[in-house]
């Protein structure tokens, strides 16, 4: 798996032009139904709204938008790019429109629905998701700060550590990278710890 950008959770911002308002929300989504499911709940919450022009961009090329009434090219292509733009993926975004009585033009419209989105962009946290493992090892507390040294030195993060008789800690990292880490790993504890490398996932880091 190629690394990809998306974001951690849902956001919203909103703008004004000219008297309309313009609301963008943008969610995570992996599948069109989830993606379908976030639209739903958008347009179900801004019944009363013009518009609620929406997005979403899924890894493996799937696209799609709608103008939901605006004039064509003006509302979803625009947000679509925004998206595009940002170089994100797995995300959907849902502009929601309420009309203040005027005319926009289709210039204005482009850049309400973009600067919308990038609004919305803007507010989310953005994460880089790629193929991770995590090492668990149990070491005893006099091991505990050589073995985060060892990690920091390997590019693995701490993401988990449970104090008790020993200290069990959950290191993660990107998957490829981790050999020489439980090489060193096993050499610090002499072979005396367990040491668990899970299967590889897919995870933001």
């Amino acid at each position: 798996m190629t690394a990809y950008r998306t974001i951690a959770a849902p956001a919203t911002a909103e703008i004004v032009e000219k008297k309309s308002r313009f609301i963008g929300q943008i969610a995570p989504a992996t599948t069109e139904e989830e993606a379908q499911a976030f639209i739903a709940e958008v347009k179900a919450a801004h019944r009363m709204a013009r518009h609620n022009v929406y997005a979403y961009v899924l890894r493996g090329g799937r696209i799609r938008y709608t103008d939901d009434g605006e004039p064509a090219k003006t509302a979803g292509m625009p947000t679509l790019q925004a998206i595009q733009h940002a170089g994100l993926e797995d995300v959907a975004v849902v502009v929601t429109r309420y009309f203040g009585g005027i005319l926009l033009g289709t210039g204005g419209l482009v850049r309400a629905y973009t600067d919308a989105t990038k609004a919305a962009i803007d507010a989310a946290r953005i994460v880089v998701v790629s193929r991770c493992v995590d090492i668990i090892a149990e070491v005893p507390y006099n091991l505990y700060e050589p073995a985060c040294r060892l990690a920091d030195d390997a590019g693995a993060r701490v993401q988990d550590t449970d104090f008790s008789d020993t200290v069990l800690i959950t290191f993660r990292m990107l998957d490829g990278t981790q050999p020489p880490f439980l090489e060193k790993l096993t050499e610090l504890t002499r072979g005396q710890s367990e040491i668990i490398a899970t299967a590889p996932f897919d995870a933001a880091f």
